[in-house]
């Protein structure tokens, strides 16, 4: 791969969001936007390969994404003072001439509540909010809500032309109608962050710049919103994970697991932060669910060896949560917690009971469970079955290679 795909791949996941929401600003037109964006990179492939990498790649790839804007407006014979407007956009996004709001001083921040909207759906707001601002793929969406990729872009599509034809503007609502979009705004960044932490496709396991992309907008959002304990304890949740991150996968990328990890490589600087925005949250004494995962991800971080591990308590914590979260991905976290406080056959019981309701179908870390206690209880052969069906599931070469392993292992 040349340096100049290389900078353009960059360039696509740290500036896609940014140019996006900057040209959404300025033309008012959400496709036209989209269209002037990808134009902009495909004219970037072919100039860079040609002329080099430009020193400031997102200024450039806002400056075309504007001239081609401007273009199409031109020809659309649209009124004069937009294309004003238009070409008035010079800056580079997030340096000090672009016009940032007041409260929320950051463009993607700004879109992620324009998306947000409380006349678009839960499930459509976060559909449309991942896939602009961080340009992932319908297909990378459709499985973190385990559902087909034709569901999504039709949820997306859907979305985009409710926000143009109720005329919902791109602004920040004001302070006291925030909390009304706060929830939506939470499951974005935690899915953007859950997507660069555990990437569901391709050959990386972590995708670093959407972790760090997630964080540094959720200190943004904690600084607009001191006072919101689920806005810290989601803040504290990624930093508690984020922790362990350059000890998830070993020096050829292989899938190292929490109980094989070398936590001297755990970020201590990182976990002391998250447990202290933890410990601040619970003190309000307004729980939710992001602070119940932020305690789960405190309790292994707590744990100088995996046999300190206090599964009980972790158990109990993952029972809190589906009482005020319930889903089945949350009761197979459980499942998991059980089976190392009471055994394998306990959290086979539940992962079996999860199976049989078919919610969790084509997921491939429920057949990976399986197989686990299955192997835990010398039930070899049924073991080895499952491995199969999750090795065919999985989206990561990391995934895969691990359950590999545990295949070979087992003789299969």
């Amino acid at each position: 791969m040349s340096t100049a795909d290389e900078a353009l791949g960059t360039a696509f996941r740290e500036e896609w969001g940014q140019v996006l929401a900057t040209l959404i600003r300025v033309t008012g037109d959400w496709e036209l936007a989209e269209e002037c964006v990808q134009e902009a990179f495909a004219k970037a492939l072919e100039r860079w390969r040609a002329e080099g990498v430009p020193r400031r790649p997102g200024a450039w790839l806002t400056t075309a994404a504007r001239n081609t804007a401007i273009d199409r407006l031109r020809r659309a014979a649209v009124g004069a003072d937009k294309l004003r407007e238009v070409a008035a956009m010079w800056h580079e996004p997030g340096t000090p001439g672009s016009e940032e709001h007041a409260e929320i001083p950051d463009e993607r921040l700004k879109l992620m509540f324009t998306c947000c909207h409380p006349a678009l759906t839960m499930e459509a707001r976060v559909a449309l909010t991942l896939r602009t601002l961080a340009g992932l793929r319908p297909a990378e969406i459709a499985r973190a809500f385990l559902v087909g990729e034709a569901t999504i872009s039709k949820r997306i599509t859907r979305a985009k032309q409710k926000i143009k034809h109720a005329g919902i503007p791109y602004r920040v609502p004001p302070a006291h109608l925030l909390p009304e979009r706060t929830p939506s705004v939470l499951a974005v960044l935690y899915l953007l962050f859950t997507e660069g932490y555990a990437a569901t496709a391709g050959d990386a396991l972590v995708r670093r710049e959407l972790c760090a992309e997630a964080i540094r907008l959720a200190r943004v959002l904690a600084r607009l919103m001191p006072g919101e304990p689920e806005v810290s304890g989601l803040l504290a949740l990624m930093l508690l994970h984020d922790a362990r991150r350059a000890a998830r996968v070993d020096a050829d990328g292989a899938l190292v697991l929490l109980e094989d990890q070398d936590r001297t490589r755990w970020d201590a600087a990182e976990i002391e932060e998250g447990t202290a925005l933890l410990d601040a949250a619970l003190r309000q004494r307004d729980p939710g669910s992001y602070q119940v995962q932020a305690a789960i991800a405190a309790c292994h971080a707590r744990a100088a060896r995996p046999e300190d591990t206090d599964w009980a308590q972790i158990a109990a914590l993952y029972g809190t949560l589906s009482r005020l979260h319930p889903a089945p991905v949350v009761e197979l976290n459980r499942a998991v917690a059980v089976g190392m406080a009471e055994g394998p056959a306990a959290g086979l019981a539940i992962a079996d009971a999860l199976a049989a309701s078919g919610t969790l179908s084509g997921y491939h870390l429920l057949p990976a469970t399986r197989a686990d206690f299955l192997r835990r209880l010398g039930r070899t052969e049924a073991a080895a079955q499952e491995y199969r069906v999750a090795l065919e599931l999985a989206g990561t070469e990391a995934e895969r290679g691990y359950l590999r392993g545990r295949l070979t292992e087992l003789g299969g």
